[in-house]
């Protein structure tokens, strides 16, 4: 029963899909290069033509919390998460006017939500969508754009940024900590959007 329950919080978590053609790329907040860099590589295979990355900073410490990797390439003096995301895609070649801007939201259904106001605002129609996130914060991020776009078909395209892998995350205490306090936030948070 209890390797049953690992594979259905496994699955569950770590979505993730195979690219497909998209009218966007989506990346949540956040100070890890991964994501906008696996984001500029989809660019530049041609899979969108935009990329929208989404973030102020941290409610929780009203500030951005810093470069959290990438460090020796990725060293500006970034006050949001937008800024930070926006130098990645532009020093691994995605072009400035292609890059939309949404630099308000401080958690990720604002990121979903407000993102939805800017491409309602610059009328990009929008039927299918890439979203590059953290590998176990992929369901959440996931349902907070399923809500804000409802009419949209999403393909995740999660990165691996610490170690934690949909394989391995049972097997330490800190990133059993990490996907169950996902688990946790999802349940949390899905009450709070109804």
């Amino acid at each position: 029963m209890y390797h049953r329950f690992i594979e259905q919080i496994s699955e569950f978590i770590f979505a993730e899909d195979e690219p497909e053609k998209a009218d966007i790329i989506f990346i949540p907040g956040n100070g890890y290069s991964q994501m906008a860099e696996k984001a500029a590589a989809l660019y530049g295979e041609k899979y969108a033509p935009f990329v929208l990355p989404s973030g102020k900073y941290s409610i929780t410490v009203d500030k951005f919390c810093g470069v959290l990797s990438g460090q020796e390439r990725y060293n500006g003096n970034y006050r949001t998460e937008w800024e930070f995301l926006k130098d990645v895609l532009v020093k691994n070649h995605v072009p400035d006017e292609v890059i939309l801007k949404e630099d308000q939201a401080t958690f990720t259904w604002e990121n979903a939500r407000l993102s939805r106001e800017v491409t309602d605002k610059a009328g990009i129609e929008i039927k299918k969508a890439l979203l590059c996130c953290k590998n176990y914060h992929a369901r959440r991020a996931l349902m907070y754009y399923q809500r804000a776009y409802p009419e949209v078909e999403f393909r995740v395209c999660p990165c691996c940024v610490d170690g934690v892998t949909k394989e391995n995350w049972m097997n330490a205490e800190e990133s059993i900590q990490s996907v169950l306090g996902e688990v946790q936030r999802i349940v949390t948070q899905f009450s709070l959007m109804m």
